[in-house]
């Protein structure tokens, strides 16, 4: 009797415990269902008349609700549908949408006589009005070509193009293994440049149009040695100046330069970058000329941080630092050159808040009467009225549903809420917030931030499994800040796993110092901060077993994911790597070289996953599409070889006919699941609950 009771006791004490079940399945498949349809008042869609702020928005399962607003009176209201205003054309919406950080090219003369066009490798030009046709340049060809942009001057005098040798070929072929249509295979061949190969050259060239023995001005190599890219031509709008962007390769020379046609095509440097690592050329370059002035508004890093000055255009000199501080532009909105103020979207700005949310600034010119007109904590995203009087701020945080207020312009005062999003449908599916958390890095004192997401059943007395959901490209950061469902992490933490995200050094839009570590360094991928994370939130939550850890993750989190077993084997134990770009000298030469640097050099090599593959000790399982045109697919096939060589077991699924992030297809992401639950839980998936 005495047996028979204790195997009733340790019977439901496995029930207890029991993850990694069917209902457990059932319960992730549910996360990762239509719960958009659960959350009301989420997002208006907005338009203006008339000075009033008029919006549509979902109110229930079926229903939805006009509102319109009167600023002036901050007086909010429901409307019929017939009171509605039409709603405008999506060009209309996308021309009040200007972001980035670059300005638009010049547009041709309206009055222009002649039109230009490439042909054969040549400049040639058409009279609009009398069909003549004349050949501007003659020596073009194929290894040597003239092509756009073609940039007029705003007097029509002199046209502005660009001249490129072209880069070298290098064709990837791949085996299309069950093409649709066909019983055999397909070869398939892209081109596809990688790292250390010869890329196209180009320099701007000058012609002066009319005259019967017409100038051109060039740019000579010495120069403008080795440029990755020429970009921006602009002129100014005297017709005497054109100014381009030149970034040369390896990305540690990043160069405003202009050739000043009147002074017979004198070639200076404006403005320049050349920090010690990269240049971020895809993030953080912006440059907006104030003609009336010869000023610059400019965007560097030089300080430590991703910051704006004005120039003295003409002098090529600094006048001022605009924006001052531990915090980051992230990007320009608006210029007012009446007003002399620019308003642009900044991250970590406001105390006490996540350094990621970004909020609505604006700042004079000369560094004065910087104001954060979005002051609510969480992150923000703003649409102006026609008239940049109000404008409509939406923010929110991962555990902050939405909320949408009109604000006044002027000084960010609050007019009225809008909305504020309903989530009670949502949380009775189960859905919970995920929890924010933050700690130290591997210095000690810079605050690493990440969150966690829990299954809907979970009990603080048991433990479980922790498995992290990496991605560590330089590019950005990538742990969410705003609202949103987190469906893929909330339906792995279903099946009995706490799973979190972290942005670990070597991600953007924190310090230049914080960015920098990745530089030359791709397979740092901020581990260290993530591990020193994890024991930190271990300890404010005993229900996190690091014993048992595993990772995940695509593309660079392909990367990043193999790389944390082969190099942290002794914390990481589990790993699902999906297309990952594994050697840097296999991928994509753009994405490479940004962050690894040219030439290529030993340090490619000890970063390469291939070399490494002999360290691995724990539970592998590799994914891959077999016509990846992303990440060559042989960067997977060649850490294949060398696990093969190094006598390591793994597992590996290759997905016929598929592209890039294969492993996010359903049957990918079943099997993900499956790995994780096998290996970390220790239980057959999907088996029925006792």
């Amino acid at each position: 009797m005495i047996r028979r009771t204790a195997l009733v006791i340790l019977l439901t004490f496995s029930q207890a415990r029991a993850q990694g079940t069917a209902a457990d399945y059932e319960r992730a498949a549910a996360m990762r269902g239509d719960l958009q349809k659960l959350v009301m008042r989420e997002r208006i869609r907005e338009q203006w008349q008339d000075g009033k702020l008029y919006y549509r928005v979902r109110s229930g399962p079926d229903q939805e609700e006009c509102v319109r607003v009167d600023p002036a009176a901050g007086k909010r209201e429901v409307i019929t549908n017939a009171e509605m205003p039409p709603a405008p054309s999506q060009e209309d919406r996308r021309g009040r949408r200007r972001g980035g950080n670059r300005e638009p090219q010049a547009e041709a003369p309206a009055e222009q006589k002649w039109r230009a066009e490439v042909r054969n490798h040549n400049i040639w030009l058409r009279n609009v009005e009398s069909g003549e046709e004349r050949q501007l340049s003659t020596d073009g060809t194929a290894e040597d070509a003239f092509r756009p942009p073609l940039v007029w001057s705003p007097d029509g005098k002199w046209l502005a193009c660009l001249r490129e040798k072209p880069a070298q070929a290098h064709p990837v072929s791949m085996v299309e293994s069950s093409p649709k249509d066909q019983v055999q295979p397909r070869l398939k061949t892209i081109d596809y440049l990688k790292p250390g190969d010869r890329i196209a050259q180009a320099k701007p060239v000058i012609f002066e149009v009319e005259e019967r023995k017409p100038r051109v001005f060039t740019v000579t190599e010495a120069q403008i040695p080795n440029p990755w890219s020429i970009e921006e031509l602009r002129w100014s709008a005297d017709s005497q100046r054109l100014t381009f962007h030149y970034n040369q390769r390896g990305h540690q020379v990043s160069r405003l330069m202009e050739i000043n046609v009147a002074g017979e095509g004198k070639v200076r440097t404006v403005a320049e970058e050349t920090p010690a690592t990269f240049v971020d050329y895809t993030n953080k370059i912006y440059e907006h000329h104030l003609e009336a002035t010869r000023e610059l508004i400019w965007m560097s890093e030089r300080d430590g941080w991703n910051h704006l000055y004005l120039y003295d255009e003409a002098a090529g000199t600094v006048k001022n630092q605009i924006t001052k501080g531990p915090w980051v532009v992230r990007r320009v909105l608006r210029e007012d050159e009446a007003t002399r103020q620019v308003w642009f979207m900044a991250g970590g700005v406001v105390p006490g808040q996540d350094f990621y949310y970004q909020h609505l600034c604006r700042v004079n010119l000369d560094g004065t009467g910087f104001i954060v007109l979005t002051p609510a904590d969480g992150t923000h995203e703003v649409e102006f009225s026609p008239d940049r009087q109000f404008f409509v701020d939406r923010w929110s945080r991962v555990d902050c549903p939405p909320v949408h207020e009109l604000r006044r312009s002027s000084d960010g005062a609050l007019v009225c809420e809008l909305e504020r999003a309903n989530l009670e449908g949502l949380f009775a599916a189960s859905w919970k917030y995920p929890q924010r958390f933050s700690a130290k890095g591997r210095d000690g004192m810079t605050d690493i931030d990440g969150v966690i997401y829990r299954p809907a059943n979970f009990d603080a007395a048991k433990k479980y499994p922790v498995i992290e959901e990496i991605y560590a490209g330089p590019h950005d950061q990538f742990v969410p800040k705003a609202f949103g469902l987190q469906q893929r992490q909330h339906g792995m933490a279903e099946l009995g796993f706490i799973v979190v995200q972290i942005d670990g050094m070597g991600t953007n839009w924190r310090s230049k110092a914080f960015h920098d570590v990745c530089w030359k360094n791709l397979g740092d991928s901020g581990f260290p901060d993530r591990i020193a994370w994890m024991k930190a939130a271990a300890e404010k939550e005993p229900a996190m077993d690091l014993t048992r850890v595993g990772i995940y993750g695509g593309s660079a989190g392909g990367q990043s994911s193999l790389r944390g077993m082969l190099v942290h084997g002794d914390f990481y134990k589990v790993c699902v790597s999906d297309c990952g770009c594994h050697d840097n000298r296999m991928d994509k030469i753009w994405w490479n070289e940004q962050w690894m640097g040219w030439p290529i050099g030993p340090h490619y090599e000890e970063q390469s996953n291939v070399t490494q593959a002999h360290r691995l000790t724990g539970k592998l399982l590799l994914t891959v599409g077999e016509n990846d045109t992303n990440v060559d697919p042989a960067s997977t096939m060649q850490v294949v070889n060398a696990l093969i060589k190094a006598d390591r077991d793994f597992e590996m699924i290759v997905f016929p006919g598929s592209n890039h992030g294969a492993g996010e297809s359903p049957y990918g992401q079943r099997r993900r699941m499956d790995f994780f639950v096998r290996h970390l839980l220790g239980v057959e998936p999907r088996r029925a609950a006792e």
